[in-house]
């Protein structure tokens, strides 16, 4: 490592690169040699050398010397090492790296080989240009072929190279267009075949199915063509061998394919008649924060705008407790986030008095009033939302907990804080004529000369927040 400075400020490395252009084969390798050592850990050199050109001559070079085995290897060193940086991905994609990587890969048996040309394939395909590059290189063919001969496999080594071609192909969907080419409609030979590793016994290839369905999930003419197409009850039978058995990539990657497949409005009553609310819910025992997240999304995603799934899942005792629960999942801010979310999700989609009251006795209404103070104006519009069919609804009900979670003040604080977004002062404005038909809250209202903060609202330039605040003064002012 002493030695590599001096080498820089020598000057050693723009003849070494410019030595890579010689015939000799045996300059060439101690060329790249030399380069590696010099450039080894450290990004600034690696990236002067990508300033230099040297990417496009290494993929030449590997084209030209494909035979000579030492020669290979060390270009697949350098592509290694050079394709960790984001701009070296940038001047790959220019050149026919892929080509030249899946011809290689075809020829290759030993497994030492094949792992090398994997470490080199796996950070080139974050790049979505070279993804597609890869698709249509016909690696894809390369890695369902390893996964056809490793999959009955005990060997250590095929154990290994069917979770990395199997990773590797889940990584090529998620390129849109590498993941459309894929698809074909529905009617692709692989996405058929991806289809066949749901039912396998090998975990590796179920997560991988899941996975590589939720990356197909991520347009809705995919989605519906797959809900249409029976995907469903695969991902369902799926998830059932893990109730028990417990393995959590299993389980958060089926979770994560539904929660996918029921974003398309046409498919969330297919899917909740398919029982697919029911098989979620088996999970809500979990443990585990990522499949906790996923859980909730997927029934987020299921009752949006269908009230009956609404009212009969807010009238779950068990589902609203645990939401409750997770509400003050402090360490997990993503499960706490999405708790919060579907709590107000329950009320607002199913506008049900039963379901009001199952939050009430739960405890929840603390947590919605929390959420009204959340950075995130979607969740503080959400939630304000709530309590105001709450106040509509149930206000004898909720009063205590309204009362007690301080929601006057913070209604009070976001009208004031002129950074409020327009909708979430309109709703404020909303919530707070709600909320004057209770006794004790009224008090506060007036307490907290609410008028004089909702009269300045009357000149927002926002006319919608104008009028309710017009609307919002009058109701004050006969009240009082």
């Amino acid at each position: 490592e002493f030695m590599r400075n001096p080498c820089v400020d020598a000057g050693l490395i723009p003849p070494l690169v410019q030595l890579l252009n010689c015939k000799d084969q045996e300059v060439l390798l101690q060329t790249g040699r030399a380069l590696g050592n010099i450039c080894y850990d450290s990004h600034t050199l690696q990236s002067q050398l990508i300033n230099m050109g040297v990417i496009p001559t290494l993929v030449k070079l590997l084209g030209i010397h494909c035979q000579n085995a030492a020669l290979t290897e060390m270009c697949l060193v350098a592509f290694g090492n050079l394709a960790e940086l984001e701009s070296s991905k940038e001047q790959f994609a220019y050149t026919n790296i892929a080509e030249e990587l899946v011809k290689l890969f075809k020829k290759q048996i030993e497994h030492d080989k094949k792992e090398m040309i994997f470490e080199v394939l796996a950070p080139l395909a974050e790049n979505d240009v070279i993804k597609l590059q890869l698709v249509e290189a016909g690696l894809v063919e390369c890695l369902l072929e390893i996964v056809q001969k490793t999959v009955d496999s005990d060997k250590e080594d095929d154990i290994a190279e069917l979770k990395t071609a199997s990773d590797l192909m889940v990584l090529l969907l998620l390129g849109d267009e590498s993941m459309q080419k894929l698809f074909e409609g529905g009617k692709g030979s692989v996405f058929q075949r991806v289809l066949s590793w749901i039912p396998s016994n090998s975990h590796q290839l179920q997560l991988a199915g899941a996975l590589a369905i939720a990356n197909f999930a991520r347009n809705d003419g995919n989605c519906i063509h797959m809900v249409d197409n029976g995907i469903v009850q695969k991902l369902m039978d799926l998830l059932d061998r893990h109730v028990e058995d417990g393995n959590v990539t299993v389980q958060h990657a089926a979770l994560s394919a539904l929660r996918n497949l029921a974003i398309p409005v046409v498919n969330k009553a297919k899917m909740l008649s398919a029982g697919v609310a029911e098989a979620v819910l088996k999970f809500l025992r979990s443990e585990m924060p990522p499949v906790q997240f996923k859980l909730l999304g997927t029934l987020r995603m299921l009752i949006d705008a269908q009230a009956e799934a609404a009212e009969q899942l807010g009238k779950n005792v068990k589902l609203v407790e645990r939401l409750v629960e997770w509400c003050e999942a402090k360490d997990h801010a993503g499960v706490m986030g999405e708790s919060n979310r579907l709590l107000s999700a329950l009320i607002r989609h199913s506008k049900s008095k039963d379901v009001i009251r199952t939050v009430v006795q739960s405890g929840g209404i603390k947590h919605l009033v929390t959420m009204a103070t959340s950075e995130h104006v979607i969740m503080q519009n959400e939630a304000l939302v709530a309590l105001a069919l709450i106040a509509a609804l149930e206000l004898v009900t909720a009063e205590k907990d309204l009362e007690n979670a301080q929601l006057v003040q913070i209604l009070h604080r976001l009208l004031s804080d002129d950074r409020s977004a327009p909708e979430i002062k309109y709703n404020s404005m909303v919530l707070i004529c709600a909320l004057i038909g209770s006794e004790p809250l009224q008090k506060e209202v007036q307490s907290l000369a609410f008028l004089d903060v909702v009269s300045k609202l009357r000149s927002h330039e926002n006319k919608t927040v104008a009028q309710q605040a017009s609307l919002t003064e009058q109701r004050l002012t006969v009240e009082s």
